[in-house]
C-alpha cells in the first residue's frame, strides 16, 4: 500500500534566490570600462539563452511531428546553431565592437540597415512580451493557481528589468551562476522519474519512415534561430583581440549547440518513456508533470516547486535577452537609449503579456513567432549579410592597386 508523502515543500520557495543573485553579481561589475564578456561567459550565457524554455515545449512539437521517433530530430535541428554562429562570429571579426544591425548599415546601406533593424526590433519586442506571459502562465498553471496573474507578470518583469539595467556583464555573470543549477535540476528531474518509465515505449524505431523526422527538424530549427538573433546583437561585447579568442569562441559555439541539443533530447526521450507519444503530445508542459511525479523516499513531495524556481530562472534569462535585444534595436535604429526607454519597453512587454489569456493561445503565438517570423528572418539575413561582406572584401582586394 502506497504511503503518501508526509512533508511537502513550500510553494513560495521558487524564485527567492533569483531576487538575490542579480544584486550579488552586480557587486563584481567593473566600472569605467566598456563591458566585455569572457569566452566562458559567452558559452554559459549562450547555452542559457538557447535552452531558455525549450525543454518545456519541445517534446510536444517534435512528438507531434515525428511520433515516438521525434527525439531523433533534435540534434540535427540544433546543429544549425554551429554554421550560423560561426557566420556571425566571422562578421564580428571583420567589424569589431559592432553588432549585426550596425554591420548591416555599413554593408547594405543605411536605409536597408534601418529596415532590417526595425524588423529586428519589432520581433524582439513582441517575442519578449510573449516570454513574459510565459513566466506568468506557467506559474499559474503549475503551482500558484490562486495568485493573480498580474502579480506573476510584475514579479518576472522586475527581475528582467533589473538585469537589463545592470548591464550585459552582470547578465552574463547571472547566467554563469544559474546555468549549472538548471542543468543539475534537469538531470535530477530525469533521474528521479526513471522508475516510472515504460519499457518499449520508443519501439519500433522509424515506424513511419524518415519523412516525419524531417518535419521534426523544421520544428526544432526555430529554437537555434532565436539564439542567433540574440547573438547578432550580443557580438559587440565579445573579445576579438587575437586569433586565439576567435578560435575559442568558435569552439564555444560547438559546445553550446551540443550541450543544449543533448539535454533537450534526453528530456524528450524521458517524457515519451513515461507518458507515451500520445500523452506527450497532449501535455502542454510535460516536464512540469514529471516534476509533480517526483517523491523522495515517499517522504518529501512537492519537489516540483523547487524545479519551478529553476525553470523560472531559465525563462527570466531568455526574456532578459530579448529585453536587451529590444533596447539594442531602439538604440541602433532610432538612437533612443536610457532609463526612460527601458521603462517604456517594460510597459510594452506588460501590455503584450496581458493580451494572452490562455496557455494554449500562448503556445500557438510563440510557435507562430518562432516559425514564421524569427526563423525566416534569421535564415535569410545572416547568410545574405555574410555573403555580401565576403564579396565586398574580395572585390576590394582584387581592385586594390599593387
Amino acid at each position: 500500500m502506497n504511503q503518501r508523502a508526509n512533508y511537502k515543500i513550500p510553494r513560495l520557495f521558487p524564485g527567492v534566490y533569483l531576487a538575490i543573485l542579480p544584486y550579488y553579481v552586480r557587486l563584481f561589475r567593473r566600472k569605467g570600462t566598456m563591458e566585455r564578456i569572457s569566452v566562458h561567459q559567452f558559452m554559459t550565457l549562450g547555452a542559457s539563452v538557447l535552452m531558455g524554455g525549450t525543454f518545456l515545449l519541445i517534446a510536444t512539437f517534435v512528438t507531434e511531428a515525428g511520433g515516438r521517433d521525434g527525439w531523433m530530430s533534435i540534434m540535427p535541428g540544433f546543429a544549425l546553431t554551429i554554421p550560423y554562429g560561426i557566420m556571425v562570429l566571422s562578421l564580428s571579426a571583420h567589424y569589431p565592437e559592432k553588432n549585426l544591425l550596425q554591420i548591416s548599415e555599413l554593408i547594405l546601406g543605411r536605409w536597408v540597415g534601418k529596415l532590417i533593424g526595425s524588423v529586428y526590433f519589432i520581433i524582439s519586442c513582441y517575442y519578449g512580451g510573449l516570454l513574459l506571459a510565459f513566466i506568468g502562465i506557467i506559474y499559474e498553471q503549475s503551482i500558484m493557481p490562486l495568485v493573480p496573474r498580474w502579480v506573476l507578470y510584475l514579479g518576472g518583469l522586475i527581475l528582467v528589468f533589473y538585469l537589463a539595467t545592470s548591464g550585459i556583464e552582470v547578465f552574463a555573470r547571472f547566467s554563469e551562476v544559474l546555468l549549472p543549477i538548471i542543468v543539475v535540476a534537469l538531470v535530477l528531474n530525469i533521474f528521479l522519474t526513471i522508475p516510472r518509465i515504460e519499457q518499449g515505449a520508443l519501439l519500433p524505431f522509424l515506424e513511419n519512415g524518415v519523412i516525419p523526422l524531417l518535419w521534426g527538424v523544421f520544428k526544432v530549427i526555430p529554437f537555434p534561430m532565436v539564439y542567433i538573433l540574440f547573438l547578432a546583437g550580443f557580438i559587440r561585447f565579445l573579445p576579438h583581440s587575437n586569433r586565439q579568442d576567435f578560435a575559442q569562441l568558435k569552439s564555444a559555439i560547438w559546445r553550446i549547440g551540443f550541450l543544449v541539443g543533448i539535454l533537450d533530447t534526453v528530456v524528450v526521450v524521458i517524457q515519451i518513456l513515461v507518458f507515451g507519444p500520445t500523452e506527450t503530445i497532449r501535455l502542454l508542459f510535460g516536464i512540469l508533470e514529471l516534476g509533480k511525479m517526483v517523491e523522495i523516499s515517499r517522504t518529501v513531495a512537492g519537489v516540483e516547486s523547487l524545479f519551478m524556481g529553476v525553470w523560472l530562472g531559465a525563462l527570466v534569462i531568455k526574456c532578459s535577452a530579448y529585453f536587451f535585444m529590444t533596447s539594442w534595436g531602439l538604440e541602433t535604429v532610432f538612437n533612443l537609449k536610457g532609463l526612460k526607454w527601458r521603462l517604456i519597453t517594460s510597459v510594452v512587454f506588460l501590455t503584450i503579456a496581458f493580451g494572452v489569456q490562455k496557455g494554449f493561445y500562448l503556445s500557438t503565438k510563440l510557435s507562430f513567432v518562432e516559425s514564421y517570423l524569427i526563423f525566416p528572418f534569421a535564415l535569410v539575413w545572416i547568410p545574405a549579410l555574410w555573403a555580401a561582406s565576403h564579396w565586398k572584401i574580395i572585390f576590394h582586394t582584387t581592385n586594390k592597386p599593387s
